[in-house]
């Protein structure tokens, strides 16, 4: 399982930090920052979910209010 994150549509609600830990707050930027992950296009950050942490991503990516968040089984989009 992995998960893209879209560092350009956040807006910083920071929604997600509350949900995973792997996300944090950059509090100057104004945006979320997804730890560990690398940067596959401009501002789109990718990562492998850790065993055991899927439910916390799925959730980290349900809460969203702007989808920048998605999740993928395979090359299959699980969330949203």
């Amino acid at each position: 399982m992995r998960i893209e994150f879209d560092r350009d549509t956040c807006i910083g609600m920071f929604n997600c930090v509350a949900e995973w830990e792997r996300f944090v707050e950059d509090i100057d930027a104004g945006k979320a920052t997804l730890v560990g992950s690398d940067e596959a296009n401009p501002d789109l950050y990718v990562r492998e979910v850790p065993g055991g942490e899927e439910f916390e991503a799925k959730m980290a990516a349900r809460v969203c209010p702007v989808d920048a968040i998605t999740v993928y089984d395979g090359d299959d989009q699980v969330i949203p």
